[in-house]
């Protein structure tokens, strides 16, 4: 079994970055720097059979080229007891289409289509029983985090590997985007 995901890699300066406002959140478990990128689809759980037929056609996928931004911080979860911390990305139609067409390829694959609403970013933080004021305070203190463009050449398949000290993430593949 594969559990896999497909995503945009971030270049190195990106996470590190991002790495910057990984702190001042007591009981957050980070993402590693090398963990840090933007899911386009979570596909989870496979037989090996169909990571063949993902990744046959995900060759097939056809998408330009684009670039985006990170743009400000939010959470997953209810305010009272927020479970994630993330940073946002800017509205951007390419990424959209992008994301569309990766959905598009995963269904054609054999694969259930996503029953969550694509919602862009990069998660930086689980959180288990936070302080409150204190992720309220990393909120206002990161709100106005923002990215030089990003620019987004390929999308790469991921294998998931879960252990004790968080999930490791292994390229399996990349497919280019279409350059202009």
């Amino acid at each position: 079994m594969f559990r896999l995901f497909v995503a945009l890699p971030l270049p190195e300066m990106i996470r590190q970055r991002l790495t910057m406002l990984q702190a001042g959140v007591p009981g957050a478990r980070w993402v590693k720097p090398e963990s840090l990128h933007l899911t386009l689809r979570f596909i989870g759980e496979v037989e090996g059979g169909a990571a063949e037929d993902l990744d046959a056609a995900l060759r097939r996928l056809s998408a330009p080229a684009f670039s985006f931004r990170l743009s400000g911080v939010g959470h997953f979860g209810p305010d009272r007891k927020p479970q994630m911390l993330w940073a946002g990305v800017e509205r951007n139609d390419a990424l959209i289409f992008a994301q569309e067409r990766v959905e598009r390829a995963v269904v054609a694959a054999g694969q259930p289509a996503s029953e969550r609403k694509f919602k862009p970013h990069v998660t930086l933080a689980r959180l288990k029983e936070p302080s409150l004021p204190r992720v309220r305070r990393w909120l206002g203190e990161h709100g106005l985090f923002q990215t030089e463009d990003i620019r987004a050449d390929r999308v790469v398949l991921y294998r998931s590997h879960l252990g004790t000290d968080g999930a490791h993430y292994e390229p399996l593949a990349e497919y280019p985007l279409e350059e202009a």
